[in-house]
């Protein structure tokens, strides 16, 4: 037996290394069971290389729970420790990590960095008053030997008896600990972490871990049903996915993995932080920024590399040339993929673009490089149901849809329902309307009128049909100039947080006899704003710019004009003001109830 001082500087570590090491105590799971698959991982590699003797037998690793003795024992048939490795591991190396640790890392409270300085065992002691480590080398005629240490810099070291190689780590918990005598504790945080370990990991006498996850092999061994059950496995509850993409890199840098493009049919159904990163089969965390495009984090799936440095600063992480050469990577394959699909098979492509949509626009956005390839495969769809790439639109309106500075006018619509009656008058002038309704889609017009050249995006409803494109002005109306006059001075009404403008024009008989528009820029900006806090929040509430044009062509003035009563004529100009208010969703409140009330009494 002996017994003595772990030899380190800093006295009484252990406290130091419990407050700085992890914000979550449960990590002594992964930190544990990960240490057992190395050794185990490190058996086999010798026994193929003839440096371990004998038949390995049954591998796996244990977990098991004593509630009687308050024990978690963590046990690996692995390549195990002599007494002498047993006295430099765990009494010198580690401890003398501690201390880089402490000087290094000391006040940051960084997490995952315990791995990098050897420390991994030590999280045990995060959770258990005292610790015993029973082991047994591979090595011919080796000893058994149990290590025990309750926290404090002493330990104790002697012979035992233990059957067979390896090594179990008994964890007498500590009171504040006692929730992971529960088993379901365990469990769960073996279903986080270990869930994909690559040696077998039993708990409670059943295996619960799929040692050769689908990105561990070849894409050429796999069928659509592998990849959609794998799927399964990470997201029981979700629809089957759009399609995937599987990641294979071996050089310059070791990347494995498989991202699926779910279904995302609803922009509130947007989730991030779906993406597991593992290194080497062990779950590191699902905050994946920097490593995968930021317009790709609505992906899901996995991402395995032991290149990614993570047991580092995450400053330290965003500089790093390969997480920059992954994220490079992951842009290029799935730029390609979406364009193989288009070409191949673009009926298919068409009826994914709901959910497709979003990640290729957002990335168009934000990436330079996917946005040059991106235009080959992006499809904007009209409001008739027609899809055309940017090229086949600009082909299609090319002789209608050019304004004054010859740039090609992009019309669109943010909602084909209340915007119908522009979209109509637009398609009857032969223009092609294209639909923008989604979340997205408001940054994504402002984007690309500066990436693209020539191109000029106008809301259908920011203009009557005839001034759209700023070739037409709308001709003469049938009416007299002491008309137009008095409508104008009839439609001056005085409308709440609105400042309108009033014109009269001779549009079409079957146009509307009263439009109300919305300047492009102006409405843009508001829109804009509104998103915003602090001075945004204040220009979003001024009030809006609306035009209100007269059809003086439409039959219906006539009429209004020679109504004898001023009072009802009054009322009908307010009511015909009122409904081209309501087209754009300005009538709201207390001018909405007049409207009511003043469509009822008319009808009266």
């Amino acid at each position: 037996m002996q017994k003595g001082n772990i030899r380190v500087q800093t006295e009484n570590i252990f406290p130091i290394i419990k407050k700085f090491l992890y914000n979550e105590h449960d990590i002594f799971v992964r930190e544990l069971v990960s240490n057992a698959v190395d050794a185990t991982q490190k058996l086999k590699t010798l026994s193929s290389l003839g440096e371990a003797k004998g038949e390995m037998g049954e591998i796996g690793i244990s977990i098991s729970i004593d509630k009687d003795k308050k024990t978690v024992t963590i046990s690996d048939k692995g390549i195990g420790m002599t007494e002498e490795e047993v006295d430099k591991y765990l009494n010198q190396v580690a401890f003398s990590g501690a201390e880089e640790f402490l000087d290094k890392y000391k006040g940051q409270n960084e997490n995952n960095i315990i791995g990098h300085f050897g420390l991994g065992f030590y999280s045990s002691f995060m959770v258990s008053e005292k610790v015993e480590v029973i082991t047994r080398s591979f090595k011919e005629g080796a000893k058994a030997v149990r290590w025990e240490c309750d926290g404090s810099p002493e330990f104790l070291l002697e012979d035992v008896q233990k059957e067979g190689r390896g090594t179990d780590i008994v964890l007498h918990l500590n009171e504040e600990s006692i929730e992971f005598l529960e088993p379901e504790r365990i469990k769960t945080v073996l279903d986080k972490f270990c869930r994909f370990l690559p040696v077998p990991i039993l708990f409670e006498g059943k295996q619960i871990n799929n040692p050769e996850p689908a990105w561990t092999k070849k894409p050429a061994d796999l069928t659509t049903e592998d990849y959609q059950n794998f799927y399964k496995e990470l997201y029981p509850f979700n629809e089957a996915p759009l399609f995937w993409i599987h990641l294979n890199v071996d050089y310059p840098f070791n990347l494995t993995g498989i991202l699926y493009f779910p279904k995302i049919k609803q922009s509130y159904e947007i989730q991030k932080d779906k993406i597991q990163l593992y290194s080497n089969q062990v779950f590191v965390t699902d905050e994946v920024k920097d490593i995968v495009p930021e317009f790709l984090m609505l992906l899901q799936g996995v991402i395995d590399s032991p290149d990614i440095p993570l047991n580092v600063s995450r400053s330290y992480l965003q500089g790093d040339p390969n997480v920059r050469k992954i994220n490079s990577h992951i842009t290029k394959k799935v730029a390609d993929k979406l364009e193989e699909i288009f070409k191949v098979d673009r009926p298919s492509f068409e009826e994914k673009w709901e959910s497709l949509g979003l990640f290729v626009k957002y990335g168009m956005m934000t990436d330079d490089k996917f946005l040059e390839k991106a235009n080959k495969f992006l499809i904007l769809q009209s409001t008739e149901g027609k899809f055309y790439t940017f090229d086949e639109y600009k082909m299609a309106t090319e002789t209608l849809q050019k304004n004054k500075e010859g740039k090609q006018v992009i019309l669109y619509s943010t909602d084909p329902i209340q915007q119908d009656a522009f979209i109509q008058q637009a398609n009857a002038n032969g223009y092609v309307v294209l639909k923008m309704e989604t979340i997205i889609d408001n940054g994504f017009v402002n984007q690309m009128e500066m990436k693209w050249e020539n191109v000029q995006f106008v809301r259908v409803d920011s203009d009557i049909a005839e001034n759209l494109i700023d070739k037409k002005e709308g001709g003469e109306s049938v009416l007299s100039k002491e008309e137009e006059a008095t409508l104008k001075e009839l439609f001056g009404i005085k409308i709440p947080d609105l400042n309108v403008t009033v014109e009269v024009k001779g549009l079409s008989t079957t146009a509307s006899p009263v439009v109300a528009t919305r300047p492009e820029f102006m409405r843009r900006m508001k829109d804009m704003a509104s998103m915003q806090g602090g001075m945004g929040a204040f220009y979003a509430s001024m009030p809006d710019e609306v035009t209100l044009t007269v059809n003086g062509n439409h039959p219906l003035f006539k009429n209004v004009l020679a109504e004898p009563t001023k009072e009802k004529q009054e009322k009908i100009i307010h009511n015909l003001a009122d409904l081209a208010l309501l087209s754009q969703g300005l009538l709201k409140g207390n001018t909405l109830t007049s409207f009511i009330n003043r469509s009822v009494e008319l009808m009266s």
